[in-house]
């Protein structure tokens, strides 16, 4: 409508004409002067700002894509958005060494220079955005850009707010919903020069990143998993599209060649303590909140993060934020009832 009518004020004056055209005619308006101040003052009391597409300050690589949203709502660090970007993005249910890969390939991206932008969802996007979020990072949300989803990572929400930055499309005070998600995706690679994708399931929500990927021309990168994991088949599938296969951060670096070598080092300054040091980790059980957790939650933890590749045990104690005699309880119940094997180097794995 912007490119047609040349200004927002003709392109509005428009559409109730173009709305009425169509065989299921409805009534078509724009939102009222008053409901719009009301939501950008909402938005200015948190700290809130928007930027419209053609603006300075819109992500580069998103306003190039053919539905790029044409309003931005942006909380914290704005200015991330307009340096290079790479997406890191995999499974909720993520294994322990998937979480850990993911949040050490994202520091290594942001010691390069680039931002990682992902979706503030759990398990590998929580690992991307923390171990991103010294040298910057974007959570693109499913959302108002108020409205934190997951609950349980609040604490990484708050660390966003103050050190990154937490991008949305839809207004202000909007509770994410099912079919917001693919949508959120989209953004989320139209923003990056190229999609990591580390561990994903073969029908989910990644995928469907990687998708909008290769149909925006961006690149796709995957890390290879254990055939025996079905958190990994949608990875491995992708590598036998021809995805890069990804072992360490110059896989991505090589590949991206020249679109990251103007990627300039982040700011030196002083960070926040990270929000490990708050009670809060990649886990956050109970919320983040700190409370103890019972023995089934605690067992379904440790499950949850254990998977055909063996884990040392301290991995373990360290993401579900368990005591080691805990972790140790729990993983000689799991070894009795023959769910467990043990490794050397204090390694275990699903049998």
């Amino acid at each position: 409508m912007l490119r047609r009518f040349g200004s927002a004020r003709a392109a509005l004056e428009a559409l109730p004409r173009l709305a009425r055209r169509g065989e299921r005619a409805r009534t078509v308006s724009a939102v009222t002067r008053s409901a719009a101040e009301a939501e950008l003052a909402a938005l200015h009391r948190i700290g809130g700002r928007t930027i419209c597409w053609g603006e300075p300050g819109y992500p580069g690589a998103l306003a190039q894509i053919e539905d790029a949203p044409p309003v931005l709502t942006v909380l914290g660090q704005a200015e991330w958005l307009g340096r290079s970007m790479v997406a890191v993005v995999g499974a909720r249910n993520a294994s322990a060494n998937g979480r850990r890969l993911a949040r050490d390939l994202a520091a290594g991206l942001g010691e390069s220079g680039l931002v990682v932008v992902s979706g503030l969802a759990r398990g590998i996007d929580a690992a991307a955005h923390l171990g991103a979020l010294e040298a910057g990072t974007a959570a693109v949300v499913a959302g108002g850009v108020d409205v934190v989803y997951p609950e349980e990572n609040r604490g990484l929400y708050n660390f966003l707010q103050r050190q990154g930055a937490i991008v949305a499309e839809l207004p202000f005070g909007s509770e994410p919903q099912a079919r917001h998600f693919p949508r959120r995706n989209r953004i989320i690679s139209g923003m990056a020069l190229g999609v990591l994708v580390v561990e994903a399931a073969a029908r989910s929500g990644s995928l469907i990143t990687a998708r909008y990927a290769l149909e925006q021309g961006r690149e796709v990168f995957a890390v290879p998993g254990s055939p025996l994991d079905p958190r990994c088949r949608g990875a491995n599938d992708l590598l036998r599209r021809g995805a890069t296969l990804t072992e360490t951060v110059e896989d991505v670096l090589t590949q991206l060649g020249p679109l990251v070598r103007g990627a300039s080092p982040p700011h030196p300054r002083t960070p926040s303590p990270l929000p490990v040091e708050e009670g809060w980790s990649l886990v956050a059980p109970k919320g983040g909140t700190g409370e103890p957790v019972g023995d089934e939650d605690a067992l379904g933890l440790i499950l949850e993060r254990l998977g055909p590749t063996p884990v040392a045990v301290d991995e373990l104690v360290r993401q579900c934020q368990l005591t080691a005699s805990a972790v140790a309880t729990l993983l000689l119940e799991l070894e009795l009832s023959g769910r467990v094997e043990r490794h050397p180097g204090n390694l275990v794995s699903l049998r």
